[in-house]
């Protein structure tokens, strides 16, 4: 669980900081974000869907809850202005308030996808499962960079800023672990993350092809993305 933890902090602010260390980054942050939204949408199907109904007594219900994520997390958005899936307001000045709805809606998304990284999986050996860790980090590091775009106004605090987010994840990996919560309320938790992680990764694929066009590098980015995600569920 320790090196869990230290890959998302570090990982979170690889990506925050990167805004001010790698030049060009914001101009190139389009074909990264498909790959990271091509393997969260992949690894979400062939591995949190069947596992949330090989498990749940009530698939139905189970259903609804994936439902309830969905929508919940456009609710969420609705508040943090899409920093989920990596869109960066370069150009837009955000007010004290609003990056408060931001940084509040991005550690309510982070707590609860920390709590899928400390459940035994029924399809793997491991306590810990590489492929949803894998899938958090390329999610949180583009995330990390958009947050710190739109709160470079704030200057050093905004680092304090990028740090509390980085934070969130772990911080829902230790309490899950720890909460006793029945076999039910778990798999409802699993259902909502499953449905948080359907509308940031097909939102991410909306955004990246403005007037419906997806060139072929795109298509290859993105087969590259779950063809990685096929390859760390079932080979590693």
């Amino acid at each position: 669980m320790l090196l869990t933890i230290i890959i998302l902090i570090a990982c979170t602010l690889i990506g925050g900081l990167s805004l001010n260390l790698i030049p060009g980054m914001r101009k190139n942050l389009r074909l990264p974000l498909i790959f990271a939204g091509s393997y969260l949408f992949a690894i979400t199907i062939i591995h949190i869907i069947p596992e949330l109904f090989s498990v749940s007594a009530n698939p139905s219900k189970i259903g609804l809850f994936v439902l309830v994520g969905f929508f919940m997390q456009q609710f969420l958005e609705y508040f943090s202005s899409g920093v989920e899936h990596g869109h960066v307001h370069t150009n837009k000045a955000v007010s004290t308030s609003g990056r408060f709805s931001i940084i509040t809606a991005l550690m309510i998304h982070s707590l609860l996808e920390g709590t899928l990284l400390t459940h035994d999986s029924p399809f793997h050996e491991k306590h810990e499962s590489y492929s949803l860790l894998l899938g958090i980090v390329l999610h949180k590091m583009p995330a990390a960079f958009a947050l710190m775009a739109t709160m470079q106004g704030l200057g050093k605090r905004a680092v304090y800023l990028l740090i509390l987010f980085s934070l969130a994840s772990p911080i829902g990996l230790l309490l899950s672990d720890f909460v006793l919560l029945s076999q039910e309320a778990v798999l409802i938790v699993f259902a909502v993350v499953c449905g948080s992680f359907l509308h940031i990764s097909t939102t991410i694929f909306v955004e990246a092809s403005p007037e419906h066009h997806f060139g072929l590098n795109k298509i290859l980015i993105s087969i590259s993305g779950a063809l990685l995600a096929i390859l760390v569920e079932f080979m590693i």
